[in-house]
Formats: structure tokens, C-alpha cells, sequence
């Protein structure tokens, strides 16, 4: 009995450029390096600050809910009271800090990654 057997795909020509896999000296080398420093620290210098202000806000918000009631039970226009603001005031600042990441790592992390990456493989 015959079967439909998918076509062949055609093969991709090798790659011109070869990558070779780094040895677990170059990557503790590498590790030890002032710029994979500096990768690093860009990194928490933006991550860390910004992560304690998210859970900061937070926890204001979960602690105002519990313990605040009347003041977050204050209606503002309609059936729109003060919780239900900050509520979408978390999820907006959620968005907002995922947008500013990516254009941070995008503009600061990224290149200086790309280029620690380049030449462990060879292509530097």
C-alpha cells in the first residue's frame, strides 16, 4: 500500500561562514572579560532598580486593597473607583516596562552580546 510521503525539501547550501563551538576555558575567559563585565552590568543596572520599583508599586497596590478599602473604594466618575484605576494602572506599567526593556536591550545589550558572540564562534 502506497503512501503520500511528503516531497523532498531541498536542502539549504551550507552556510559560508563555519561556527565552530567554544571550549569551556574560552567561555570562563570570556566570563572573566572587562566587556562581558560591562554586558552585565548594563543589564542590572537597568533590571534591578526597575524590578524593585514594580514590586514596590505592587505591593502598594495589594496592601492599599487590604488595608485601605475606603480610600481605594473612592469613587472617581461613575462606577470607576480608585482600585480599579490602579488595577490598570499594573497592567499598563507592565506594558510599559516590557516596551522599555526591549528598546534598552535592543540599543544596549544586543550589539555588545552580538560581539561577544561573534568571536567566541570564530568570527572575530
Amino acid at each position: 500500500m502506497a503512501t503520500d510521503a511528503p516531497p523532498p525539501s531541498k536542502e539549504e547550501p551550507p552556510s559560508q561562514e563555519e561556527h565552530r563551538l567554544p571550549s569551556a576555558e574560552e567561555f570562563s575567559e570570556v566570563q572573566q572579560s572587562a566587556e562581558f563585565a560591562e554586558l552585565r552590568r548594563s543589564f542590572r543596572s537597568f533590571a534591578f532598580p526597575l524590578t524593585v520599583a514594580f514590586v514596590a508599586w505592587y505591593l502598594l497596590y495589594v496592601l492599599l486593597s487590604n488595608y485601605a478599602g475606603g480610600f481605594m473604594g473612592t469613587k472617581l466618575f461613575g462606577n470607576i473607583n480608585v482600585a480599579f484605576v490602579f488595577g490598570i494602572a499594573q497592567f499598563v506599567t507592565t506594558f510599559l516596562i516590557a516596551w522599555w526593556y526591549s528598546r534598552h536591550a535592543a540599543a544596549k545589550l544586543d550589539p555588545k552580546a552580538e560581539a561577544i558572540k561573534t568571536r567566541m564562534e570564530g568570527g572575530a
